[in-house]
């Protein structure tokens, strides 16, 4: 095992699949020479050269344009918009194009291509640069969505995403890239459309993406040590395809379930869940499932408001607690 964080995490998944498939080819906005704004690309142009690891022009729209194209001529690119929030300068390419033209080509054109991107809020950064956008991304039909917590989920679900036919779109929580964890050594590929239980717990669960999967285990911990209320936590890690049997089973240990999200509280990912929950498992739900959100308002820069806003251990904790009273 070798521990990296986060963010080298993402390094060694495109590492790995250069050096395993010299189709695998990586441009965006200082990816080369500076090794990414947040720093997730060292490396690689030395490595791979200038061919394969390419600057561009500040577009989002020459970016994904040409990556498109890349991948409809047989590369199976990556390409990075550094901030998700810039997807809605680039939105139209995504949804109209390359989420569509699998099916309107009756599949006699793959889009075998990942479209990285840093997301989330909590370092700072402003209501124009902070924005949780899975729920952009999952509602359009033909797109793959995939957001991990920890640096062995980074490098195995990239490495799954980039050799996967379809197009993915892989959003890295900003405010985990420093987290350290170990990732198995020689190559690891994990497996799409994959939820995990990363904690056990009887009394209740509570499903999780991305940064809220530390924060919420951290909750479930201190339930159990002040309370002893055992409560499991899911880290769901894939939105499409949707791990729903992971999902089910997990509810029906106690008919009682927490959704947190970073999403604005307005037609987020846990309103999805619930739905599916409510329709699914009707009859071993013993309370109504509790969505813990961000509220509906654009995210704040001043650090005080900010942490306000995005679910905390306590405000998780104390809703918890107070759901299960």
């Amino acid at each position: 095992m070798a521990e990296l964080t986060y963010r080298e995490a993402v390094a060694d998944a495109i590492a790995q699949e250069m050096e395993r498939d010299d189709k695998v080819v990586f441009l965006g906005e200082d990816i080369a020479k500076a090794g990414g704004v947040f720093k997730t690309t060292v490396g690689l142009y030395d490595k791979f050269g200038p061919d394969r690891v390419r600057d561009t022009p500040i577009s989002e729209q020459a970016i994904l344009g040409a990556a498109m194209g890349a991948a409809m001529t047989g590369l199976r690119p990556i390409a990075e918009i550094m901030f998700s929030d810039f997807f809605a300068v680039c939105w139209d390419i995504v949804v109209n194009q390359i989420a569509k033209t699998r099916y309107m080509t009756g599949g006699q054109v793959t889009m075998p291509l990942v479209i990285r991107s840093a997301n989330g809020g909590g370092v700072r950064f402003g209501a124009q640069h902070s924005q949780s956008i899975e729920n952009w991304a999952m509602m359009i039909p033909g797109l793959k969505v995939i957001a991990p917590s920890t640096p062995a989920d980074v490098k195995g679900l990239l490495a799954a995403s980039i050799r996967d036919p379809d197009p993915v779109i892989f959003f890295e929580q900003k405010s985990l890239y420093g987290d350290k964890g170990e990732i198995p050594d020689g190559e690891h590929v994990d497996e799409l459309g994959t939820a995990k239980v990363v904690r056990d717990g009887t009394d209740a669960v509570i499903y999780a993406l991305a940064a809220m999967v530390p924060r919420s285990i951290k909750a479930a911990e201190r339930l159990e040590a002040d309370l002893g209320i055992r409560v499991s936590v899911v880290d769901v890690r894939s939105l499409v395809p949707l791990d729903t049997r992971t999902i089910f089973s997990e509810f029906r240990k106690s008919g009682r379930a927490f959704t947190v999200e970073e999403n604005p509280r307005l037609c987020g990912w846990g309103a999805e869940l619930s739905s599916l929950i409510t329709e699914e498992c009707f009859w071993d739900m013993d309370l109504p499932v509790t969505r813990i959100t961000t509220p509906h308002i654009p995210l704040a820069a001043a650090d005080n408001l900010e942490d306000r806003m995005i679910p905390s251990v306590d405000r998780i904790y104390e809703t918890v607690r107070a759901g299960l009273d």
